[in-house]
């Protein structure tokens, strides 16, 4: 019997204009270790007319990672930060007792035809870290461990992976890992996994007991231990899990925290526009349905 015991296809969901793939959470399982978000952007193709425009909206009790394959994103944050991301780098921002940020098209990239293709994460934070204040880490691409093995590239985005450890400043133990190949080759990273773990299945190809999992695909680990599967030439998939978080996750909207009151706060904040503000930015995402 294969050890990936649940398996899911990703889902379209919509983020402003843009259509996405949202890979969790699942009514079947609501986190992977702290992973409790991630969605998948794109491919998107932009023309010189169209941007990837998020405007401000709010965060707490959560990190935020953002990964792109392809293109650029500006962020900016009411903690005063104006980060550019290019494709390979991490933007990490810690929301905890609350946030505001937006997200769009480089101000160099908007008169021009581009691309947009990447991962948005948001990681749980430990209950008695989820008030800490927020902060914003950028990481650059020649920064995060890569290295290669028997025909199969490596790169650990974040967290921990054997003895090697992502500059990225989590707040408990997970792994968020990019495994990709040219050539048919097999892999077995078992042993170095801990607590809880999923595949996301990028492009190409996988193979395991026999069963072929093609892109899109999320597969749930049931035993961490035991993640070993064959990858077609080619492909590139995403190992992602860790500690599960003792006390259950609520999520409302872009709130999540261990308590329901908090979440009820953060709600009237927002309506009340008591969140932080962003310089030089005075719009903002209304509360859904208000």
């Amino acid at each position: 019997m294969s050890n990936f015991q649940i398996i899911f296809e990703e889902r379209a969901a919509r983020i402003g204009n843009f259509l996405i793939g949202r890979l969790l959470p699942f009514r079947q399982k609501r986190a992977v270790g702290p992973f409790v978000f991630i969605d998948h952007m794109g491919p998107i193709n932009l023309n010189a007319n169209e941007q990837f425009d998020v405007l401000p909206h709010p965060h707490i009790g959560i990190s935020t990672l953002t990964y792109l394959f392809e293109g650029s994103i500006q962020h900016k944050d009411s903690i005063g930060t104006n980060q550019q991301i290019d494709s390979g780098a991490v933007n990490w921002m810690t929301a905890g007792k609350g946030v505001v940020h937006s997200e769009r098209t480089p101000e160099a990239n908007r008169h021009k035809n581009k691309s947009l293709h990447g991962l948005q994460i948001w990681v749980a934070l430990p209950k008695e870290r989820e008030e800490v204040d927020p902060s914003f880490t950028h990481i650059p691409n020649h920064l995060i461990p890569s290295w290669a093995h028997k025909n199969v590239d490596f790169k650990l985005i974040a967290g921990s992976f054997n003895n090697k450890k992502s500059p990225v400043p989590v707040y408990s133990p997970l792994f968020l890992l990019e495994v990709s190949a040219k050539q048919r080759s097999w892999v077995d990273v078992g042993s170095y996994l801990f607590g809880e773990s999923a595949l996301y299945v990028l492009s190409g190809t996988i193979r395991i007991e026999g069963n072929i999992y093609p892109e899109k695909q999320i597969l749930i680990a049931e035993n961490s231990t035991l993640c070993s599967f064959e990858i077609e030439a080619d492909s590139k998939v995403y190992i992602f899990g860790g500690d599960a978080l003792p006390e259950p996750r609520f999520m409302d909207w872009n709130f999540v925290s261990s308590s329901k009151e908090r979440i009820q706060r953060a709600k009237e904040d927002w309506l009340a526009q008591r969140f932080p503000k962003i310089l030089d930015e005075s719009d903002w995402v209304p509360y859904p349905g208000s």
